[in-house]
Parts: C-alpha cells; structure tokens; sequence
C-alpha cells in the first residue's frame, strides 16, 4: 500500500524557463565569452551535476558555495566578469519565485497521501517559495536534510525515514531519468515519470505528461 509520495522540486513542480532563470542568461550572455543561451544553460547545469555528485558528507556543500564555484569556473574558462553579488541575488530569486506547473496546486489539494518535496535545493529556499505558493507539503527532504545530492541514495533514504516508510510504501515523481527515476527504482521506490514536454517511454517507470494523471 503507498503511503508517501515523494515529489522532485525543480522541473516537476516549478518551472525551469522562467523570468529570473531568463536574466541569469542574459548576464552571463553580456558578461562573457558565451554567448548562446542554449550552450550557457549547458555549460551551467553541467558544473552543477559535477560539483553536486561531490557534495556529500564533510564535503557537502550549500547552494551559494555551489554558485561560487560556478563563477569561478566561468570566469576562468569563459572570460565571465561583472557583479557576483547580483548574480547571487537573481539565482536566490529563481529557487524561491520559479512557477509553478498549473497541475500541481490542484494535486496537492487532491491527494489524500502526504507529499513530501525533494530538492537540491537549500531548505531556506525551499520552505520560502513553499510560503509563496502557499504550499503545504507534509515535508521537506533538501540535500541540507541528508547531507548529499540527488542522485545519491542519501537524499532518498533520509525521506524514507522522515516519511515513516518502507520503499514499497512510496511513490517517486521526477522529470529526470537519472537524477530521479533510477535511484529511486534501484531502491525500490516506485518511479513516475513526469515528461511534460513530450510523449517519452521508459522501462520500469510509469510515464505520465501531467500530475492530472494521477489519482492517488
């Protein structure tokens, strides 16, 4: 019987194309060598996905430690100049005023199962925009909580156990295979995967294109 669902933050419940995400790429566009928003997106989620598989344990790091290391790596790589300060500012405002997906309030106010939100993201952040989008999850699990990033099994485990539940007792929705849906079948969580954009198919998950979908 599932007891707990266990929803991913950015790209499931917020949206990652949106005004404060759009002026990040504009500086770092008027502020560099990169110049093509696709490949400023890129290069950024790519040192985020390198410093957060390091970020664990005595090594873990918040999320204004894991932008410092971002800029550094521009600046040298990239020529990146200007205002870190304000660069750190706008990307706070992205983690607490990103938008939500119009199918998620309503699935909060549906669901009779507690929904706990999962996140790379600082708890600080996490529970200001849960305030302004006057979300009431049953639970935060941020990599703070656990000490350790998605896709690592920690962030997993520790929801688990603030949930009160055995894997078979959960459900999982994330927009990412890797960083979601595989460590969550591996440790047994039932995987559901939310493609928004497009029909996609993927073994040993439930494929959804809306929480609408779903009646639990």
């Amino acid at each position: 019987m599932i007891k707990a669902v266990f929803m991913d933050y950015t790209g499931t419940m917020v949206k990652e194309d949106e005004p404060y995400t759009r002026e990040l790429v504009g500086y770092f566009a008027s502020h560099s060598d990169l110049k093509d928003p696709n490949e400023i997106l890129k290069v950024v989620w790519t040192r985020i996905k390198i410093i957060e598989a390091k970020s664990f344990g005595d090594s873990f790091l918040l999320n204004d430690e894991k932008i410092d290391l971002i800029l550094e790596y521009c600046a040298r790589e990239h020529g990146l100049k200007g205002d870190f300060a304000y660069i750190h500012e706008v990307w706070h405002k992205v983690w607490v005023y990103a938008p939500l997906f119009e199918d998620v309030k309503p699935f909060f106010d549906r669901t009779k199962l507690p929904v706990y939100v999962l996140s790379n993201d600082d708890m600080c952040f996490l529970e200001e925009s849960m305030r302004v989008k006057d979300l009431h999850p049953a639970g935060i699990i941020s990599a703070e909580t656990a000490r350790a990033c998605k896709p690592n099994r920690l962030i997993f485990e520790k929801a688990m156990e603030i949930a009160g539940v055995k894997p078979d007792e959960a459900v999982l929705i994330g927009d990412s295979v890797t960083s979601d849906i595989e460590p969550a079948r591996l440790l047994g969580i039932t995987p559901i995967y939310i493609s928004r954009k497009e029909p996609a198919v993927l073994d040993g998950a439930r494929v959804i294109r809306t929480l609408d979908e779903l009646n639990i």
